[in-house]
């Protein structure tokens, strides 16, 4: 089948600090990348090709060099991360060297996960992919929250008990991360299977002076740790009662929080020095990233509502339970937006992920999400969700077709070689690649320069020149395999290239509320038309099917159909862009 060629890609940023603001790339044109000179915050431009590279120069003979020699070599890249606390961009140093210790707050599983979920997880699978390929050993913790107000009130309204609710969710958030194709992390600790170590906190933290009792209720005292607000930026006299935090006239101080709280009439408790009860929010990720990194590691995570009080809290908790306690970078990632407003449950103006990707591809979703930077807004609209489906299926419809003319060819007779400009093309993408996810996971830039490998491979396949290019069947190999390790980093690889473009065309079926035989039967239609020379009536069908998301496609062999943004969507993608 013939691949729709799509050379250019936008990408836009939004506003962030030290980075590239509003880029357009025509990337088979491009020989040119942004450099940031972090020190002095200022932008330079740098020539790809004259960079220091593995690759040879354009004029050196590569016969008798390995595609997979060629390929394999990898480039140096320091790596660069948004440190939220120092609030400027750092190289990233693990404290153990070759080994990353990395916390990500999980979800209050209560219900099911929406698509402001989905950005935090895809963004932390993608740093944590990443950190493999660069070659580090991950310790990957993600937690549930499964003690918490907002899910005894779910219970309460549904008649079940709190734990069997979560852990239900629970179970339904996992299948969301499989669908993602999210990796599982190392480990997903609950807070109802680690009550003995947040109780031990609890205990070392009181009596260390920083927290007191009030009628079975334990308060973390904040007056007794002069950095609080350090994360947020904000001062205690910013943290008005009844704000985001609970009004008791009992506390100290309004901005106190709680570490413990004294059980109620129909909530679950369990027993404690203070009386039985159950732990606060805050002192739950303290507790069980103590527990499975230590006191000191390399990352801790979650979306940026998460700064504070989360996170500010938890640093105050960690630091009065041990005076050692040290988190190197706080990385978070941006809201998702509907109409600019950020996206949560509380607001009402949610979407699930089941509820996406009943429509659409969970990776026409992933890639969506990839398409902007990940600390930058986005915002949910089904034109980004049809462009991110259109530009997916085009991404696999080249692989596939790449793929199916080298089953062709006897993989024994092949040459162990590629060209000379095969070879600088691979080692430019390569270096854009490592310098872009090297420089903060900057994949909107990796997935515009996508565009010139594909390219390269629709002309190998489709134009005379490239049906004639010397090792072309080597080059569609090599060009393949360094797309499909790069899909693997970002999470977009298929199992299958044939079986993501079916499931791409049955959900792009769904959305146009037409079967696949109406689609053939339509295009019988039109091909009665054509041979009638009634050309307007063939338009016609072919409007019809465009206005849905289906386009035609004509070739010696017949017409086939493929998934495309539809009509009425299509002036608004170019007003997006």
């Amino acid at each position: 089948m013939g691949t729709l060629l799509k050379p250019f890609f936008p990408i836009r940023f939004s506003s962030i600090p030290n980075s590239v603001r509003t880029i357009q790339l025509r990337t088979h044109l491009l020989r040119t990348f942004f450099n940031l000179n972090r020190r002095s915050n200022t932008l330079s431009f740098r020539c790809l090709a004259s960079s220091t590279s593995s690759r040879p120069s354009s004029g050196e003979n590569t016969n008798g060099k390995s595609a997979g020699d060629q390929l394999a070599k990898p480039l140096s890249s320091e790596l660069w991360l948004y440190n939220t606390m120092s609030r400027k961009r750092e190289i990233f140093r693990p404290k153990v060297e070759g080994k990353v210790g990395m916390y990500v707050c999980g979800v209050t599983a209560y219900d099911l996960s929406h698509i402001g979920h989905a950005r935090v997880y895809v963004t932390f699978d993608v740093l944590y992919r990443y950190l493999r390929h660069l070659g580090y050993q991950v310790h990957y913790v993600r937690n549930f929250t499964d003690v918490d107000d907002k899910i005894i009130a779910r219970a309460n309204e549904l008649g079940e008990d709190p734990i069997a609710l979560s852990r239900r969710y629970c179970e339904e958030f996992i299948q969301d991360m499989v669908y993602l194709y999210c990796l599982p992390p190392s480990v997903e600790p609950r807070v109802s299977d680690h009550m003995p170590q947040i109780l031990d906190m609890i205990k070392q933290i009181i009596d260390n002076g920083y927290a007191y009792t009030v009628g079975g209720d334990v308060y973390f005292n904040v007056d007794k740790f002069p950095e609080y607000g350090r994360l947020s930026g904000r001062k205690l006299e910013d943290n008005r009662a009844g704000e985001r935090v609970a009004i008791d006239s009992r506390k100290k101080n309004p901005a106190d929080f709680a570490l413990w709280k004294a059980a109620k009439e129909g909530e679950p408790f369990w027993d404690s020095p203070w009386g039985p009860g159950r732990p606060g929010w805050h002192i739950e990720c303290s507790a069980m990233s103590a527990a499975y990194l230590s006191y000191s590691f390399d990352i801790h995570g979650g979306g940026m509502d998460l700064v504070f009080p989360h996170h500010e809290n938890e640093i105050a908790q960690s630091c009065a339970a041990c005076n050692q306690s040290n988190i190197s970078y706080w990385i978070h990632n941006g809201f998702v937006t509907v109409d600019s407003e950020k996206m949560s449950k509380s607001l009402g103006n949610f979407f699930t992920i089941r509820q996406v990707i009943d429509l659409y591809h969970p990776l026409a979703l992933r890639l969506f999400l990839l398409g902007t930077h990940y600390r930058s807004p986005i915002n949910y609209s089904d034109v980004q969700l049809e462009s991110a489906s259109d530009r997916i299926f085009y991404i696999y419809q080249t692989l596939y077709d790449c793929e199916d003319i080298q089953s062709q060819h006897d993989q024994t007779t092949l040459k162990d070689s590629i060209p000379p400009d095969i070879a600088n093309e691979i080692d430019e993408f390569r270096n854009v690649f490592l310098e872009s996810m090297s420089d903060d996971l900057h994949t909107p830039v990796v997935l515009a320069a996508l565009s010139d490998p594909l390219k390269t491979i629709n002309d190998l396949l489709h134009t005379r020149k490239g049906k004639k290019q010397h090792l072309r069947v080597e080059s569609l190999a090599a060009l393949e395999k360094t797309i499909r390790n790069t899909l693997e980093v970002l999470g977009l690889m298929p199992p299958t290239y044939s079986k993501i473009l079916e499931e791409l065309r049955e959900k792009a079926l769904k959305r146009a509320k037409l079967t696949e035989d109406q689609v053939l039967q339509k295009i019988e239609e039109r091909t009665m038309a054509r041979k009638n020379k009634e050309y307007e009536k063939s338009d016609a069908v072919r409007k019809e099917l465009a206005a849905v998301g289906i386009t035609l496609m004509d070739s010696p062999d017949g017409t086939t159909w493929r998934p495309a943004v539809p009509l009425a969507l299509q002036d608004q993608q170019v007003t997006a862009t």
